[in-house]
C-alpha cells in the first residue's frame, strides 16, 4: 500500500469531525474510530518508508500548485522516520487509553479522543510540511489540543497548568509570526526550500533576529531552558497517557522544527554552537532539578526535559555521527519515556499528588508493572543491554570524534545524577514496605499489552540495535543533504 502524505492530514481531521456524529449512534465508536485511523496511518507511513528507500523523497503538491508557490508536504527518510515514530506512539497512547479510566463516560471520552487525534495530526503536520506558515498552523493545532488535554480532569491544578501552557504558547505564537514576517518581507516566500536557496540574499543582522525569534518560539514547545516553565505542571496534571504523548510526540515535532530550520534554512555560522550551549544548560538544570523532586510525574517531566537538552547537544555537534546519535536518542527516548509514564501512572494510580513515596512496595503488589518501570529506568539511564545504552554511547562517540572532551565529561557527570534519582525510585519499589493508605491498581489488559510491547522493543533494540540503525542512518544522511532537499522540492515535475 503506497499512499500520499496528504492522507496523514486529511483522514485524521475528517475522523475528528465524524467521531461526534457516529457517537450519537454508537457510543463505542468514539473509542474505536481513533484506533482504526491511527492503524491506517501507521500502515501508510510504513508503506511510504519502504517506498522512499527505492524511489527517493516523496513531495506532495497540494491543489496542483507546485512549490514554491503552492503548499507542499515532504516525506523523506528524515521526516518519514519521525512521522512514523509519532504515529506509532499515538496508536499506543490510544490503545493504553482505551479503558485507562473506567469511570470516564462517553462525553469526556469523546473530547479526549478528538483532542488526541488533533494532537497527533498537528505533530505529524509539523514534520511533513514544507512551508513555515503551515508549520505555524500545525503548531497551533498541537497547542490548542494540548491545552484541552492538560485540563481534561477539570481540577483547579489542571486548569492552572493549562493556563501556563496557554500563556507560554501565546508568546511562542507571537515570536513565530514575527520570525515568519521577517523572512517573508526579505525573501518573498514561505517555502522552506526556497528560503534555504535564497537565504544568502538576506542580511546577517535580520538572519540573527529571525533565528532568535524562531528559537524562542519553538524552544517553548521543545522544552528548552528557560522556556520550559510550563512543562512540569502540564506533565503532572495531564492524564498519564498524555504525559507519554507530550514526551514522545509533541516535543519531538518541536525538535524537528528547530533542527529543520537551522540545518536547512539558515546558513549562520555559530548556530550549532548555540544548540550545544542551550542543550547543555537544559540538560544540567533539568537533571539536577529532577534529583530534588518528590512527585513521580514531575521527576519524569524534568528527566524528559533533560533528555531533550541532550538531543540538542547531539545535533549541535554538527557531524553526521552527532545527528545519528541525536535521532537514535529521540527514538529511544520516545519509547522508553512512554513506558515510564505508562507504568508510573499505575504505580501511583490512586493518589492525587503522585508522590514518589507512593511507589513503596509496589514490586510485590504490581510485579509486572514494576518490572516494566525498572526496564524503562535502566534503559533511560543508559545501562547495557537496554536500548538507551546505544544512543548514549553514540553521543559520547560523536563527541569524542569531534574532540569535545569537556562535553563528554559533563554528560557523564550529569548522567550519574540521572542514575541516582531513578535508582532511588526502584529502591522504593522493591525494598520499602507499602504504605497502608496506598491501594495497588492493576493495569487493564490493553494497558498491560502496550507496556509489555514497549518493554520488548527496549530489550530487542538493546540486543539488536542494527534493526533500527539503518533507518536512522538514512535519516541522518537526509538531514545533512541540504542541496538535495532544495532540489527535490524546487525541481519537482520540472
Amino acid at each position: 500500500m503506497v499512499g500520499t502524505p496528504v492522507l496523514f492530514i486529511v483522514i485524521p481531521l475528517l475522523a475528528a469531525f465524524i467521531i461526534p456524529l457516529t457517537g450519537m449512534v454508537w457510543k463505542n465508536s468514539v473509542r474505536i474510530i481513533p484506533g482504526l485511523v491511527l492503524s491506517y496511518m501507521l500502515a501508510l507511513s510504513v508503506s511510504l518508508m519502504w517506498h522512499i528507500t527505492e524511489t527517493g523523497t516523496v513531495v506532495e503538491v497540494i491543489a496542483g500548485w507546485k512549490p514554491p508557490i503552492g503548499i507542499n508536504l515532504v516525506f523523506s527518510p528524515f521526516s518519514g522516520f519521525l512521522a512514523t515514530l509519532m504515529i506509532f506512539l499515538g496508536l499506543l497512547v490510544w490503545a493504553y487509553s482505551y479503558k485507562f479510566k473506567r469511570n470516564v463516560d462517553s462525553e469526556p471520552a469523546l473530547k479526549y479522543f478528538i483532542l488526541l487525534m488533533l494532537l497527533v495530526t498537528g505533530s505529524v503536520g509539523i514534520v511533513l510540511t514544507g512551508d513555515i506558515f503551515n508549520m505555524f498552523v500545525f503548531i497551533e493545532i498541537v497547542g490548542i489540543s494540548g491545552y484541552g488535554l492538560t485540563s481534561f480532569y477539570t481540577r483547579r491544578d489542571s486548569a492552572e497548568a493549562a493556563f501556563k501552557y496557554l500563556f507560554m504558547g501565546s508568546i511562542a505564537s507571537t515570536f513565530l509570526l514575527l520570525a515568519i514576517m521577517i523572512i517573508y518581507s526579505q525573501l518573498g516566500t514561505l517555502n522552506i526550500a526556497e528560503i534555504a536557496d535564497k537565504m544568502p540574499m538576506m542580511s546577517n543582522k535580520l538572519k540573527v533576529i529571525s533565528l532568535i525569534f524562531f528559537i524562542l518560539a519553538i524552544g517553548i514547545e521543545a522544552e528548552i531552558f528557560p522556556l520550559n516553565g510550563w512543562a512540569p505542571d502540564v506533565y503532572t496534571q495531564a492524564p498519564g497517557p498524555i504525559g507519554a504523548a507530550f514526551a514522545g510526540i509533541v516535543v519531538k515535532s518541536a525538535i524537528y522544527a528547530s533542527v529543520r530550520l537551522v540545518y536547512t534554512m539558515f546558513d549562520l555560522s555559530g548556530a550549532l554552537d548555540l544548540f550545544i550551549v542551550i542543550g547543555l544548560i537544559t540538560f544540567i538544570v533539568a537533571e539536577t532539578t529532577a534529583l530534588r523532586q518528590e512527585r513521580l510525574k514531575r521527576m519524569l517531566a524534568y528527566s524528559s526535559i533533560g533528555q531533550m537538552g541532550l538531543v540538542m547537544v547531539a545535533f549541535g555537534i554538527g557531524t553526521k555521527e552527532g545527528i545519528f546519535a541525536a535521532l537514535f536518542l529521540i527514538f529511544n527516548h520516545a519509547i522508553i519515556k512512554s513506558l515510564l509514564f505508562f507504568s508510573g501512572s499505575y504505580l501511583v494510580y490512586n493518589k492525587k499528588n503522585k508522590f514518589i513515596k507512593h511507589v513503596n512496595g509496589m514490586g510485590k503488589y504490581l510485579p509486572i508493572t514494576s518490572i516494566l518501570f525498572t526496564i524503562g529506568a535502566f534503559a533511560i539511564i543508559g545501562l547495557p543491554p537496554f536500548a538507551g545504552f546505544w544512543s548514549k554511547l553514540a553521543i559520547l562517540t560523536a563527541a569524542a570524534d569531534s574532540k569535545m572532551l569537556m562535553l563528554i565529561a559533563i554528560i557523564l557527570t550529569v548522567s550519574i545524577l540521572e542514575a541516582v534519582y531513578y535508582l532511588r525510585v526502584i529502591n522504593r519499589i522493591y525494598f520499602f514496605p507499602k504504605k497502608k493508605s496506598t491501594e495497588a491498581k492493576k493495569p487493564t489488559l490493553n494497558a498491560l499489552i502496550v507496556m509489555i510491547s514497549l518493554g520488548i522493543i527496549i530489550m530487542v533494540i538493546g540486543f539488536y540495535p542494527d534493526l533500527i540503525t539503518g533507518i536512522i542512518d538514512r535519516a541522518a544522511t537526509d538531514l545533512m543533504d541540504k542541496t538535495g532537499y532544495i532540489k527535490d522540492i524546487l525541481t519537482i515535475n520540472n
